[in-house]
């Protein structure tokens, strides 16, 4: 049998002691630094508006490259959501993309309002739909179920597929108040969480029609003029395109500290330079 030549070596008590105390010193701190958050670090929630959230994505990024003490997390969850989630204090920001109702702030009567930028609401179609403008009682006529055929408007003899945002949507309270003035909704239509997927729905269903925000359109849906205006940034900004609303964040009192420092980056020239890159029309 082999024996190895390596002397034991005995440590006492005494000294396992000494060198326990020593790595305690050295490698705790060390862990304990890595759980810590960073000196200063602010973290700012935000919450709402599926139209607004892809927006604040961007403007978030820009600010936190500006100040990388600042940390922006932003969710969706509808306009309501958004005057909740401020009202009640779950988010330092409540996006909304619409007029803030008077039954909201009668509630919460602390509430600012920040409009950060104005967003037209376009209808869109599907591509293989052969029509280009429609008037804003065609789209009333359609979306309340009273005109179902593409023939009573100068195109073919087939059923419209109508697409629309679900309720508690701060684009379907807008396209409401704007276009169907005291008609509902048919209960025929396809109802759609999202901006993105009314497109999606609107872009792969023949025969359909939806609406949804400006910073949502692309080659995969035609957008339709109405009332002989086209869907474009420039007709929203000059307020000659007709369905128009407000992208707002709201904060609950007067904001301060990174909050609104975020805010007055928003509304300053990089801010508002952003704002147009997205397709929304600059408020400054």
């Amino acid at each position: 049998m082999l024996h190895s030549s390596v002397p034991k070596t005995r440590i006492t008590r005494k000294e396992g002691n000494r060198m326990f105390r020593t790595l305690s010193r050295v490698i705790l701190p060390a862990v304990l630094l890595a759980w810590l958050p960073t000196a200063g670090a602010v973290d700012i929630e935000v919450a709402g508006s599926t139209t607004v959230q892809p927006l604040a994505e961007r403007l978030a990024e820009a600010f936190e490259q500006i100040d990388s003490s600042v940390h922006i997390t932003i969710q969706g969850g509808g306009s309501s959501v958004g005057v909740r989630s401020a009202a009640d204090g779950t988010a330092d920001i409540g996006n909304a993309s619409r007029e803030v109702k008077d039954s909201e702030l009668a509630e919460h009567p602390n509430l600012v309002i920040h409009t950060i930028a104005r967003d037209g609401i376009a209808i869109v179609t599907n591509s293989g739909v052969p029509v280009s403008g429609l008037t804003l009682d065609e789209v009333r006529g359609i979306f309340a179920g009273e005109i179902t055929s593409w023939s009573a408007l100068g195109g073919p003899d087939e059923m419209i597929t109508v697409v629309a945002r679900e309720e508690g949507s701060g684009t379907r309270a807008a396209f409401e108040d704007m276009v169907m003035d005291e008609s509902l909704i048919g209960l025929d239509a396809i109802l759609i969480p999202s901006n993105g997927g009314v497109r999606t729905t609107v872009s792969t269903t023949p025969n359909s029609i939806g609406f949804l925000s400006f910073g949502y359109i692309d080659d995969t849906v035609n957008a339709l003029a109405i009332n002989g205006i086209d869907a474009t940034i420039e007709n929203a900004a000059s307020g000659v395109y007709p369905v128009v609303r407000p992208l707002n964040m709201i904060t609950d009192g007067e904001p301060s500290g990174a909050v609104a420092s975020w805010l007055n980056f928003i509304m300053g020239e990089d801010g508002q330079a952003i704002v147009l890159e997205e397709g929304y029309v600059p408020v400054n």
